[in-house]
């Protein structure tokens, strides 16, 4: 393999130790953040990765509280739970955690989550906001495809870009971040006409189809650089993504791999959120030397 790898370790790395010292100065100044995890779902993965998110919080100093309504809460229940804690002051962020019971959908209940705590970018609101450009948390995933760009000097400005998936959680937000950065920007899928003559000119090549092996080495041209974001499981139960790895590997020459790359960032992004709040957030503001800590580590306007 020729290709730089473009890890995430140290991009969410620096954002916890970031995020440690603002949260060391707000409890110097008699003030907490609260995260608050609704699930409803016997999912294992799902529990994992929530025991996940409490001890990141326990490394920052962010209180993690989770409300497992279990597999059989109606939509309606879910949703009084989520209508309730948005206007709790003392809640700082709402994470939906999926999957959810049949019949249920994360588009039908987004809108139950206020902008301002929707730190995972779940309601159709933060979408349109970040479409006009306005305040708001894109989804976490979206964004950590930017910040592991920046923090490895990936230049955006008018380059070429494709993205392969069209979800609202990655490809569609994705889209529009890349766009705010000059960049110019395409859309594929799965199931586009000659996907490696969508993908192989492009300088930036983000995968995020959800399809195991998707992308290959006819994919990539020279100098590009890769960005998978797929998050799939192998016959022997493995985390691999959506890029043949070696095979791009020896034609591309930057790029990130699952695990150790997007996903990474992404739980550092929820707790970023959680803390910092919207620019235009009402309630108690981040402390002037708290927010020197966070200075490099926002989300590019």
């Amino acid at each position: 393999m020729n290709a730089r790898i473009l890890s995430g370790r140290p991009v969410a790395e620096a954002i916890l130790a970031r995020l440690a010292n603002v949260m060391e100065e707000l409890h110097r100044q008699g003030q907490d953040r609260q995260l608050l995890i609704v699930t409803a779902t016997p999912d294992p993965s799902s529990a994992s990765y929530v025991r996940a998110l409490q001890r990141f919080g326990a490394k920052v100093g962010v209180t993690v509280t989770v409300a497992d309504l279990g597999p059989e809460a109606s939509a309606a229940r879910i949703r009084s739970v989520l209508e309730t804690a948005s206007a709790d002051d003392a809640i700082h962020g709402i994470i939906m955690q999926t999957p959810l019971p049949d019949g249920i959908t994360l588009a039908g209940l987004g809108s139950a989550i206020a902008v301002e705590k929707d730190v995972d970018g779940a309601n159709p609101a933060s979408l349109a906001r970040l479409l006009a450009q306005e305040p708001c948390f894109p989804p976490a995933t979206a964004a950590a495809v930017i910040e592991l760009l920046d923090h490895h000097g990936i230049a955006l400005a008018g380059r070429k870009a494709t993205v392969v998936g069209r979800s609202l959680v990655v490809g569609k937000p994705l889209l529009h971040l890349l766009l705010n950065r000059d960049a110019t920007v395409t859309i594929a899928h799965s199931k586009s006409v000659d996907l490696p003559g969508q993908t192989a000119g492009s300088a930036i090549v983000v995968a995020a189809a959800g399809r195991a092996g998707l992308i290959g080495p006819e994919h990539v041209g020279p100098g590009s650089v890769v960005i998978d974001v797929g998050t799939n499981y192998d016959d022997t139960g493995a985390l691999v993504g959506d890029v043949q790895a070696d095979a791009v590997g020896a034609v591309a020459a930057a790029m990130s791999r699952v695990p150790g790359g997007v996903g990474t960032i992404t739980t550092a992004l929820l707790f970023r959120n959680t803390v910092q709040g919207l620019p235009a957030e009402a309630g108690p503001a981040v402390p002037h030397r708290a927010k020197a800590a966070l200075q490099g580590a926002c989300p590019p306007g």
